[in-house]
């Protein structure tokens, strides 16, 4: 066997473990490839040598990940985002590596650390880890809260810094004698570069774009996207720029044709393996034996940085006028080392700028960090609780709001999320004069609509003092507006305890968690798509003539039995196959031959809902019967419709069919 071949197969196979291994421990895929290039690294078992050749491929998992950030790049949100972007964002990296440069001049020559080595070092510390935060953000639904945009809007800056980082560093290494004129001239190219790229490449790629899709190829198309990555990426490095730099450019001028969310889904997949190599070798690089006989300069490595740019965030955001709590929660995520840190730790290293056993020392600081983000993230509200005095009184005055809010009003509606769906309830509720008290998140928007009369304070549903407040024991009826399952059950939870009898109507996305939402106790689950099928449905068929009295019926049936009829629907391949889509329900057919188990028995004894299946039809001779009896006989040729998770699908297959 080749030797690039059991190079390959052993990657993919160490990865497929260590990504399996670290997700049942619900710890991000990023550590558990860390973790695999650690163990199967030179300086441990060393199934794995660490070669140029491999640095350099892995150097394409940076690639993509620049691209998509170029893609992500966008005039209007940074124009939106800019006070805290180019304000809290720009001081933590500028003031993070001026402190380390300070540093560096002043003990430097003691750990044999140069100018430029104390330079890299500090955009290594400066960054924080965009894939882990951006996750927890969203699975804690913080997104739109205060210290959320703090944390994104520095989080966009660190990822822009990386670009220049980048191309300054390899131009500081050339001639030390002459910084001023290397760094001028490799400015000036890429000035150049970018001003020809910029200036002819929008134009030409959105033509050539369009030609490549009016082909109706997608492999042609992936074939393109490919070389558009690629090409600007090489085209970067002949001019003596970085492999990133091109692939930020390529992503930014996509960004901006049609085509984006196409090529953003194409080159997931390529970006996420080669991303994942990327952190095999960053993790290679870790020397384990030189980490426990250099323990306490790790543990030293770790708090040292961590707890000066806790306080250098903490101080700069209240700078930023952001009350104390907020500053603690932005702070306090923001601690941790990130994906880039190891990019330009690994560029340091390769530049020789950096003593081999500092980037050991620092490398697992890092690591260790980011095994800590999760719980930083976790516990600051805590920590924000305990140590800072306003924010007590901030809460305090917050529920004060919402009860105010609420205290006149007796019989009124509680609308948890004042989005659009929410907003369009309010309308309506108005216009029947009845009273409605709002919760939303977003400070920006809680301040718009509050200015325009419309009643509707800053609160977190999630929390019981916020139900509490807002006057759930008095309501009529608790609306959830919001997308988002877990939230809302959390919310039900909460609300079944204060007001056990209180109607609740939740908003989802789809079916998938219609039964889950029912059995913890909403009254109502309004699934979009499937409202959204009834009213196509009932157009289509009153444009068809049907009398709409019938129609009416119709969808009257559909959500009496719970979308029951419209559950599930037949995949094909142009639907999505994500991960979360495989709890979700749908059909498929199972056509019975005369050798199939299931042919003679009546469709009760076979127990399909054991495995959690539904049958909700038989099609026999042609003729298709909806929600067929127990007692059904099962012929061969029958055409048996189940409904299911596919792997409750996959078993009771098996069942139909086995001899």
């Amino acid at each position: 066997m080749p030797a690039s071949l059991q190079l390959t197969l052993l990657l993919l196979a160490t990865s497929v473990l260590g990504v399996v291994a670290f997700r049942l421990l619900n710890l991000p895929p990023m550590l558990g490839y860390l973790a695999v290039g650690i163990l199967i690294g030179p300086h441990a078992i060393g199934l794995v040598p660490d070669t140029k050749e491999t640095r350099y491929l892995a150097e394409f998992g940076v690639v993509f990940l620049m691209f998509s950030i170029g893609l992500e790049f966008s005039l209007p949100k940074l124009r939106s985002m800019r006070h805290v972007v180019f304000g809290l964002g720009l001081f933590q990296v500028v003031l993070t590596i001026a402190i380390v440069l300070l540093a560096g001049l002043a003990v430097g020559h003691v750990f044999g650390v140069s100018l430029t080595g104390a330079f890299a070092l500090g955009g290594t510390l400066a960054m924080s880890s965009t894939a882990i935060l951006m996750k927890l953000l969203a699975e804690r639904n913080a997104f739109e809260t205060e210290h959320g945009r703090r944390i994104v809007g520095v989080l966009l800056f660190q990822d822009l810094a990386v670009v220049p980082l980048l191309v300054v560093i390899p131009t500081l290494v050339m001639n030390p004698d002459n910084l001023g004129r290397e760094l001028g001239w490799a400015l000036a190219k890429a000035s150049v570069l970018l001003t020809v790229i910029f200036v002819g490449g929008r134009w030409l790629l959105r033509r050539w774009f369009h030609i490549v899709a009016r082909q109706r190829s997608h492999e042609l198309f992936m074939l393109n996207l490919l070389l558009i990555t690629l090409g600007l990426a090489g085209l970067t490095e002949v001019a003596g720029l970085s492999l990133a730099l091109g692939a930020f450019i390529a992503g930014v001028l996509i960004s901006e044709t049609e085509y984006r969310y196409q090529v953003e889904e194409d080159i997931k997949p390529f970006r996420d393996v080669l991303l994942g190599l990327f952190f095999v070798t960053i993790g290679m690089l870790l020397n384990v034996r030189v980490v426990f006989e250099q323990f306490g300069w790790v543990m030293l490595a770790l708090v040292v940085p961590t707890t000066f740019k806790f306080f250098l965030v903490l101080g700069v955001a209240r700078l930023f006028r952001a009350p104390a709590g907020v500053a603690i929660r932005t702070a306090l995520p923001l601690t941790a080392a990130g994906e880039f840190g190891f990019v330009l730790l690994n560029q340091a290293g390769g530049l020789a700028l950096l003593p081999p056993d500092m980037i050991q020392i620092v490398l697992a600081a890092m690591l260790l960090s980011m095994l800590a983000t999760p719980f930083l993230v976790q516990y600051s509200d805590r920590i924000a609780m305990r140590f800072a005095a306003s924010e007590w009184m901030a809460a305090s005055l917050n529920l004060t709001q919402v009860a105010a809010r609420a205290l006149a009003t007796e019989k009124h509606v509680i609308i948890c999320g004042y989005g659009r769906s929410g907003q369009h309830l309010a309308k309506m509720l108005d216009q029947e004069d009845i009273r409605y008290v709002a919760l939303d998140l977003d400070p920006d928007r809680v301040r718009e609509a509050a200015a325009a009369g419309d009643s509707v304070v800053y609160g977190d549903a999630g929390r019981r003092e916020t139900l509490v407040a807002a006057g759930i024991n008095r309501a009529a009826a608790l609306v959830l507006s919001y997308n988002d399952s877990r939230s809302a059950l959390k919310v039900i939870h909460f609300a079944h305890s204060l007001a056990p009898k209180l109607p609740i109507i939740v908003r989802t996305q789809d079916e998938s968690d219609l039964d889950k939402l029912l059995a913890a106790g909403a009254t109502e689950v309004v699934p979009e798509i499937m409202e959204g099928s009834l009213m196509l449905g009932s157009h289509a068929l009153v444009l068809l003539g049907v009398p709409l009295a019938r129609v009416v019926k119709r969808v009257r049936e559909a959500r009496d039995s719970r979308y029951r009829l419209l559950r599930g629907y037949f995949h094909g391949a142009d639907d999505t196959t994500d991960f979360e889509d495989e709890a979700q329900e749908r059909l498929h057919s199972i056509e019975l031959n005369a050798r199939a188990g299931a042919v003679g028995q009546r469709l009760g004894d076979l127990a399909l809902e054991r495995v959690g299946v539904a049958v909700t039809a038989v099609r026999r001779h042609g003729i298709r019967g909806d929600d067929p009896a127990a007692d059904l006989q099962l012929q061969a040729g029958d055409v048996v419709v189940l409904r299911g998770v596919p792997d409750a699908l996959e078993a009771a297959e098996e069942r139909l069919l086995q001899s």
